[in-house]
């Protein structure tokens, strides 16, 4: 495994939280920081801490300090980031702390030693410490409850008096915005089915510390001057009737002798890293000078996966707009605390799904089940949507929703008078139903790399049935016996079309594939409906421009567009019907050439299409934009980009271009691997080593056009790779 490029190291101390670094384990995360006092404070996070008004929320903040404390003006003072070990090394030339999220417990360990004996202290640091009203500019941080007629209240922590064990702490959610959802959009008969996910939700911490004592009720101190002392912060989220047993819970997991040892678990936490990294790595060497820019992309490519990682392990999907490490960043106009964070707590299709594709070349495929476990667990409550909204069956998913599946309430609209229950609103995203049928494409990518026949039986195919069923029976046919999908809409851009891109592109590229799974997983009834939507499906939306055809939109759409996505690009990428070893490629290169919205950043991802197409330029240009001049941020680790659209770090932003690079290496055409199918051969010398369909592994270093070597697992499949490395092969650029 070649070294892991992307450490940082800073000599100098932070002023706040927009100066941290990140440590996690996919559950539970934290933003590390110093202050110029020598402090360091660390606002922690956990992937299940959703309040009252369904935001994600911090656990709260801790403050560590020595007496006499670490010096920052010494001339050894560093905080060290080491992504192989998942640690943060905090050090002055006397003193050192180190910080690690358990990879396999619920747990953040701080690790401390020093040459001249000590006192330490760690105490809570509370800044939400009374109910506080969420009111103007912030309301955008509980995004859907605008307008509520209600007030919105962010609740304080409550520090549990007199606990002997350590320092207990927690929230607990004594109402809930749950009901209200279901009530408001004609849902109301699915409460008695189901249960109330935020109702006495109570999440928080529990800091221990053998040798140190209570000082009041938020903190600990050694007993005596130390040199050595170690820390262990329990995390916990459970619903349970009363807080007495939630802290019973807590305490009983901090205090529990089982666990294992510091030293064995700080093993076992090494080699989980150690194993994540050999699973794949991209290395990119320029072969001219380039300002630096493929060492930082490179950076930005561990930067990127790691972070994904910290915040992509537990009960649910990564949140697109801040993850787990959400902080002060202070930006005009949204300077709140970090609980903030644009759009709020739901989940965004559109912008969730960008760091879930990079997975599958990484071989993260554990870091997908969060995914697929929510969506798959929402299908209760979209069937029921569909048959009380619609009068027929299947399922339907928002382009934005609530982790328990509902619209936000903004979004679906307060005002009913007059309304029906399917009357939504917000025409960006009234009929937007493209989620459901991108979540099988993902799904099926992955089986096909897996061959998971437990994500085929319980995700896939629950999910392809429903979804499929919605399309079939929610729309008729038109003249010629074809599907016609219509009120229809073109992403956020077009709001009334007819036969959108989006969705046309998505049933024929989906259906084939559905119909060719292992034939004893499906049913009769499954092979009936599949063929007979089949043989219901319109033709692709497709007009000449200029004399040669090109990919629609839509077939009918109004004139002005309301946002600046190209759905027409949707039959290159995600659905994968045009580009390299398919047919029609000038088909496809004349719509990215002539597509209405050229631009890369944030969501946009055009640099993914790029590659799929062949255009090297185009996808090697956005990639560099993306990782480099592109990527502007308050924070001092360039790890956290944005916020572009969404917020910081800004997760979609830096997939995107991570995806366009995969795709530039590695692609899969049917049971062919294209190899350097948009590589810039003579910009970029590569390392590299990627996952792909049927659960193999190509490995190999691109030097001077050479190949220097290839490794393909398992062998037989090296047969299958196709080499595109000629010399005098024009880079087309659009």
């Amino acid at each position: 495994m070649p070294p892991v490029i992307g450490d940082i190291t800073w000599t100098t101390p932070g002023q706040t939280s927009a100066d941290s670094l990140p440590i996690g384990n996919g559950d539970l995360a934290a933003n590390v920081w110093t202050e110029p006092n020598g402090d360091i404070l660390l606002y922690v996070a956990k992937n299940d801490a959703w309040d009252h008004l369904g935001r994600l929320i911090k656990l709260g903040r801790l403050r560590l300090s020595l007496k006499p404390g670490l010096d920052p003006a010494a001339k050894g003072f560093e905080q060290k980031l080491s992504l192989a070990e998942g640690v943060i090394i905090i050090r002055d030339g006397t003193s050192t702390v180190r910080l690690w999220a358990d990879a396999h417990w619920p747990r953040l360990h701080i690790e401390c030693e020093s040459s001249r004996p000590v006192e330490w202290q760690a105490r809570l640091d509370p800044w939400r410490t009374k109910p506080r009203l969420i009111e103007k500019g912030e309301v955008h941080g509980a995004s859907g409850l605008e307008k509520a007629p209600f007030d919105l209240i962010a609740q304080p922590d409550i520090i549990v008096r007199k606990e002997r064990a350590g320092i207990i702490w927690y929230q607990r959610n004594e109402s809930s915005i749950w009901p209200l959802t279901l009530e408001q959009q004609g849902l109301a008969g699915f409460k008695d089915s189901s249960t109330d996910p935020l109702l006495h939700r109570t999440f928080g911490g529990c800091l221990t510390g053998p040798g140190f004592k209570k000082r009041g009720d938020a903190t600990l101190i050694s007993a005596k001057k130390i040199t050595t002392a170690a820390l262990t912060l329990t995390v916990h989220t459970a619903q349970t009737g009363t807080a007495t047993e939630w802290i019973d819970t807590i305490r009983a997991q901090a205090l529990d002798e089982s666990r294992p040892a510091p030293a064995e678990a700080r093993a076992d936490h090494e080699t989980w890293w150690r194993e994540f990294w050999g699973r794949t790595h991209l290395q990119i060497e320029t072969r001219a000078p380039d300002w630096n820019q493929a060492a930082t992309i490179s950076q930005h490519v561990n930067w990127q996966r790691y972070l994904v990682a910290c915040c992509s392990r537990g009960l649910f999907p990564l949140k697109f707009n801040g993850g787990l490490f959400t902080a002060d960043w202070n930006l005009p106009g949204e300077a709140f605390d970090a609980d903030y964070r644009r759009w709020g707590g739901g989940y965004w299709w559109q912008n969730t799904r960008l760091p879930y594709w990079t997975m599958l070349a990484h071989g993260d495929y554990e870091l997908l089940r969060p995914l697929f476990r929510m969506y798959r667990e929402l299908l209760p409550l979209a069937e029921h949507r569909s048959q009380a909204w619609f009068g027929h069956g299947g399922a339907f998913f928002p382009e934005t929703q609530y982790f328990w599946g509902t619209h936000l309430p903004s979004n679906y609209g307060w005002d009913r008078e007059g309304k029906l229950p399917r009357d939504v609103e917000n025409q960006y995203i009234r009929h937007y139903w493209t989620s459901g049928l991108e979540l099988i494409a993902l799904m099926l990518e992955t089986y096909q790399h897996t061959g998971d026949t437990a994500l085929l039986e319980n995700d896939l195919l629950p999910v392809a049935r429903a979804v499929l069923k919605f399309f079939a029976l929610h729309y008729g046919n038109d003249a010629k016996g074809r599907l016609r999908l219509a009120p229809a809409q073109s992403l956020e851009t077009w709001w009334e079309a007819e036969n959108p891109m989006p969705e046309v592109a998505a049933l024929h590229y989906l259906l084939p594939q559905l119909l060719g799974l292992p034939a004893q997983s499906l049913g009769v009834a499954d092979l009936g409906a599949w063929r007979a939507l089949t043989a219901r499906l319109p033709a692709l939306p497709i007009a000449p421009v200029d004399g040669r055809p090109k990919l629609l939109a839509a077939a009918k759409h109004e004139g002005v567009p309301k946002n600046s996505e190209n759905p027409e690009l949707y039959a290159i990428f995600p659905f994968k019907l045009y580009g390299l070893g398919r047919p029609d490629l000038d088909t496809a290169r004349w719509a990215f050439t002539r597509r209405t919205f050229p631009d890369t950043g944030g969501w946009r991802q055009d640099a993914v299409q790029a590659a799929l197409v062949g255009f090297t330029e185009s996808a090697t240009f956005y990639v560099t934009k993306n990782f480099t001049d592109g990527n502007i941020t308050p924070a001092r680790f360039k790890g956290f980009c944005g916020p572009n659209y969404d917020w910081v770090p800004d997760f979609d932003h830096s997939s995107t271009a991570q995806l366009a690079l995969q795709n530039m290496l590695v692609q899969c055409v049917d049971d062919k691997i294209l190899l350097f199918p948009a590589w810039p051969v003579r910009r970029w010398n590569v390392k590299f080593k990627l996952h792909v369909a049927r659960q193999t592994t190509i490995e190999g270093e691109l030097k001077d056009d050479q190949l220097i070597s290839l490794v393909v697992t398992p062998p037989a499949r090296r047969r299958d790779v196709i080499l595109l490395l000629d010399k005098d092969k024009v880079a087309t650029s659009a």
